[in-house]
Order: structure tokens, then C-alpha cells, then sequence
């Protein structure tokens, strides 16, 4: 088997206490079940990561049963014009934005625009008669067989198609899709994808799990089914319903003072502004709308998404999806002999457009079997718990993913937090 690419995501209650927003239901630690003390604990541990200079700044959202408890910022959003991080601080979400892209193609299942076990082909026809990388030959030349089956939507949704990124790896077929001119600035989604279908699958469709751009095709599709753009779709199916008003592919002139910068870690000088590969502007919507990857939102933004899915699709009455597809989505969808992601060593499965958690201990974490999470590059991350009806978010801005182990310190305080049944 292929070694994966691991990537590693109502109305105002009327006795809401403190000012944590005037649009967003609360509640106290202790009527949600947590202890105080617990969560001034988290507060306390991500204030560390500024005051040690390892982050400019983040924000930590904890909410349960529907409320938030605990919504607190660090930091600054720009260290260089010293603007101090807020609740509204609009951050680059990146893969993020891939349960979004999720949600908007079961969406379109439920209007029975498709089958997840439809071939893409049957609606993308640049993607019939793929072929599978078998070797490189002589000067480097990829040897290929046909596909043994075609890849389907399920496949697409789960990560199991025989895509790749492009630039997470470094197998052969990475570098042939480096090679495509896919990549280049002023592709636009359709023209993307279409050279993407051209290119030779890393895997048989189903024998394995890699990262990928399929949440890319996903997003080309729903702008097939539906016959919007994907920013349309987004904005008019999605965002409006749920009211979040920041969300989307750029940075409105209004924005500009809420947009927070992105950091990497210079050696010698510390946390610097990234102008890395991954690093877009965000003043104009590009040509490429990327449903992998390419949305930017702020903190409360993005609760209200997940909250609507951990409420079995609906929020403030805007309901989006049935219960049902909302537990098909948390629900393991990988071939029962990839026993999950890596074999089944990490613990994790993975539904449609969600990792999920199928055993804590060996996902190295504190926390519940059966959540349902993804995060993104900048270190941005978020999970979902249906078992303590927790949904948590944390919001930050620096680049490469991983450095830092914030996904399992945001575990470790959240259910430390948790007062004793």
C-alpha cells in the first residue's frame, strides 16, 4: 500500500453572560459543564505561545450543547502596525475550507443532483479512461496501466480517487503535476481541473487514502450540479443562511482592517511575515476558486458553520442538511481493508470531507471517539464532538502546519476543563 500524505476540520440566549458577542448564544463554564478554573487554564497556556514569541497571535473558541463558554484572543493580527488580535480578526482558513466544500456538495446529493457512487467521468468526462503510474521508465518517462474501476464522487469525498497534491509530495506523479502547468496563477477551476483528469492517478481508485486536490474537483462539481459559480453557491446556499458575514474567496475593502497578516519562523529573527509559495494577497477573487483551499473567515465565522453541523445541519433555523447525511459525513466511509488513514496505526478514519476519530489513544489526543475534525495550513484547526456536544475552534496565522502541537494542547485544556459527571 501507498504510504498516505498525512496532514495532518438559535438566537441569543436570553441569559448569555459577558460580552462575547452580541450575535453569538452563551452561556457560564459551569452551566455548560466546565469548570472556570479549567478554562482559565487554556487561556493561560495559549497566552504562553505569544509571550515565548511562537505566535503573533490567535483566538480560542470553546462551545457545548449550542453555547459558547470560553471565547478568548492573544496577541496581535500584525505585529509590524501593532493591531492587536480581536474576535473579529478575519484569518486564511486554507483547508478549512474543504468541510465547507463538503457540506455544499451533500447539499446537492440530498437535491439528488448525483450519487456518491457515480463516476466522476459521468459528469467531468475529462476524467474517462484514466491511467494509474506503474513505474518510471527510461528519461523518466511515467509508465502507466488503465484503472481497474473509475473513480466516483465517494471516492472524490473520501480521499481514496488516486489523486495527489501536487506539492505536499514528492512522488513521480507530484512532479508530473508540477510539471502540467496546472498550478499556473491564471488557470481558472475548469481549466485546472480538466488538466488535473489528464494527468496519471498516484493509486487504483479505493486502494488507498492520500491527500489530494479531489475537494477541488468536489468544487468544480458543485458548480456543474448547480449551475453557480462556487463563490455564488457559497455565498448564496451557504454563508447568507448561517450569517457569516466575513467569509469568502477575498478580502473586501472593508475587511482590510480585520485582515490578519501570516507569519512563518525565521531563525535568526523570529516570527516574519510569510511571503512564502502559499501566500495570496486575497484583494481581488482569483480565477481559481479553490474548495480545498482557498477561503479566508473569522473565528465566530466559522463556529457558526460548525455549529450547524453539529446540530445535524441546521442553525438558527436554517437548516442546510437532514441529520442523516450529517452522521453519513462523520461516519468512516474508507474501504474496510485500509483498516483508516496509515493502515489504521493513527486511529483516524475519514468520512466525507472529515477526518474522524476512531480510537483517542492511538490518535494521540485527549478528547472522544467519534469527533470529526480538519485543519488547516496557517494552523488553524477546529473539531466537532458529538458525544459531549463540544464544538471547539482555534484561529491562527502561522505557516508551516504542525510546527506547533496546538491541535493536541487544545484537547488536552478543552476536556481537562470538563467538570466531573
Amino acid at each position: 500500500m501507498l504510504r498516505h500524505i498525512s496532514v495532518i476540520f438559535v438566537l441569543v440566549f436570553t441569559v448569555a453572560v459577558g460580552a462575547i458577542g452580541s450575535d453569538l448564544p452563551t452561556t457560564t463554564p459551569e452551566q455548560a459543564g466546565f469548570s472556570k478554573e479549567g478554562l482559565e487554564k487554556l487561556k493561560a497556556h495559549f497566552q504562553g505561545y505569544v509571550d515565548d514569541g511562537k505566535l503573533a497571535g490567535l483566538t480560542t473558541l470553546v462551545s457545548r450543547r449550542g453555547k459558547i463558554v470560553h471565547f478568548e484572543t492573544y496577541g496581535q493580527q500584525n505585529k509590524a502596525k501593532g493591531i492587536q488580535t480581536s474576535k473579529d480578526t478575519l484569518y486564511r482558513i486554507y483547508s478549512m475550507t474543504k468541510p465547507i466544500t463538503g457540506v455544499a456538495m451533500m447539499m446537492l446529493w440530498e437535491e439528488g443532483k448525483f450519487k456518491l457512487d457515480d463516476p466522476v467521468s459521468k459528469y467531468l468526462p475529462s476524467f474517462k479512461g484514466q491511467r494509474v503510474f506503474a513505474g518510471a521508465g527510461q528519461k523518466n518517462k511515467i509508465k502507466t496501466l488503465p484503472v481497474e474501476r473509475e473513480a466516483t464522487i465517494r471516492d472524490l469525498m473520501r480521499h481514496t480517487a488516486g489523486l495527489t497534491y501536487g506539492f505536499f509530495g514528492d512522488t513521480p506523479v507530484d512532479r508530473v503535476y508540477r510539471a502540467s502547468g496546472m498550478f499556473d496563477a491564471k488557470n481558472d477551476l475548469a481549466t485546472l481541473v480538466d488538466m488535473l483528469a489528464k494527468q496519471p492517478l498516484l493509486y487504483q481508485p479505493g486502494k488507498s487514502w492520500v491527500y489530494s486536490l479531489s475537494v477541488d474537483v468536489q468544487g468544480r462539481l458543485i458548480e456543474k450540479f448547480s449551475g453557480m459559480s462556487l463563490e455564488d453557491f457559497f455565498q448564496k446556499r451557504i454563508f447568507e443562511p448561517l450569517g457569516m458575514k466575513d467569509t469568502g474567496f477575498k478580502v473586501r475593502k472593508d475587511q482590510k482592517k480585520i485582515f490578519s497578516e501570516v507569519y512563518g519562523i525565521d531563525k535568526e529573527k523570529g516570527l516574519t511575515a510569510y511571503r512564502g509559495s502559499f501566500y495570496r494577497d486575497f484583494n481581488e477573487t482569483p480565477p481559481f476558486l479553490s474548495g480545498g483551499g482557498g477561503l479566508v473567515s473569522t473565528t465566530s465565522d466559522y463556529w457558526r458553520f460548525a455549529q450547524m453541523v453539529a446540530n445535524g445541519g441546521i442553525l438558527e433555523g436554517a437548516r442546510l442538511l437532514k441529520p442523516e447525511t450529517v452522521a453519513m459525513m462523520r461516519s468512516d466511509q474508507l474501504p474496510k481493508d485500509l483498516a483508516g488513514i496509515g493502515g489504521g496505526k493513527l486511529g483516524l478514519g475519514f468520512g466525507l470531507d472529515f477526518a474522524v476519530v476512531k480510537d483517542v489513544k492511538k490518535a494521540g489526543i485527549e478528547g472522544r471517539e467519534g469527533e470529526y475534525y480538519w485543519g488547516g495550513l496557517a494552523n488553524t484547526l477546529f473539531w466537532i464532538d458529538p458525544k459531549e456536544d463540544i464544538v471547539a475552534v482555534l484561529m491562527t496565522n502561522l505557516m508551516p502546519s504542525g510546527v506547533f502541537p496546538l491541535r493536541k494542547d487544545m484537547h488536552k485544556y478543552v476536556y481537562g476543563a470538563l467538570a466531573e459527571d
